[in-house]
């Protein structure tokens, strides 16, 4: 809110505290995800052990957000609903499929992450809802998984970045893949294209390379002072096979008994 209030790209009339309201805080495990409360702080979700042992990228996402003193401050929802396409958390609510929780007065609704963020700092949410819980799917425990981003500095937005996890099935090739891409487009992107082409093939760095180069096909870099558009779209390229060979990497060592 605060550098959409000093780029006069918002001028609401009122602004209304959410943080007396404890139920839109806490983080609970639930049937086959983990719930946690809009107003939940960055810091908490980072610490937590149920995050940690359920959703393990959620936690390392938390790491590449701002410093500390944000973290502590900066809350789940709050990032989701600013939507910055170049934030990591809607990246990974996008690769997992979380669902988003909204209410009104009288009306409770649940968007699917696909749907929620609809353009360059908009979502699906309407004027009289607020995001009320975010509903991660709980990984496999022998899920891997990576974020990869370039930023300028560490903390600062991205320039690019990419969320990938990936599962392997018994005979060591890939079962599923989700790529999550941000900071190349207004809004975070999955790259079914990609996804699909690794389905059934040998995790070599062959058809690593080739599925990340697939990845261009969704995106639409901006250009601006940090980066040109053709550069974001060639770091988006290499950032997607570096994590996806760090997944592949952590999936393989899970696995072992």
């Amino acid at each position: 809110m605060l550098p959409l209030l000093n780029l006069r790209l918002a001028k609401p009339k009122i602004l209304v505290d959410l943080n007396g309201i404890s139920s839109l805080a806490g983080i609970r495990e639930a049937p086959e995800c983990i719930s946690i409360g809009a107003m939940t702080r960055q810091s908490t979700i980072e610490r937590s052990l149920l995050v940690r042992e359920g959703c393990p990228i959620l936690a390392e996402a938390m790491r590449h957000i701002g410093h500390v003193a944000i973290r502590h401050r900066g809350t789940l929802g709050g990032s989701l609903v600013h939507a910055d396409p170049a934030a990591e958390l809607p990246a990974v609510a996008l690769a997992l499929d979380a669902k988003f929780e909204v209410a009104r007065k009288g009306i409770d609704r649940v968007i699917p992450a696909e749907q929620f963020f609809t353009d360059y700092l908009t979502t699906a949410l309407e004027p009289d809802e607020i995001l009320r819980q975010i509903d991660f799917p709980v990984l496999s425990p022998s899920s891997g998984y990576a974020l990869e981003e370039i930023a300028r500095r560490h903390g600062d937005f991205a320039i690019a970045g990419v969320v990938a996890v990936v599962d392997l099935d018994d005979a060591g090739k890939i079962a599923e893949a989700r790529i999550a891409l941000f900071g190349v487009a207004p809004t975070p992107v999955r790259s079914r294209k990609a996804e699909r082409a690794l389905i059934g093939q040998e995790p070599d760095d062959n058809a690593l390379r080739d599925a990340a180069v697939l990845v261009q096909d969704v995106l639409d870099p901006p250009a601006d002072i940090r980066a040109s558009s053709g550069y974001r779209k060639h770091a988006a390229a290499i950032l997607t096979a570096r994590a996806l060979r760090r997944a592949v990497q952590l999936c393989r060592t899970r696995r072992i008994p």
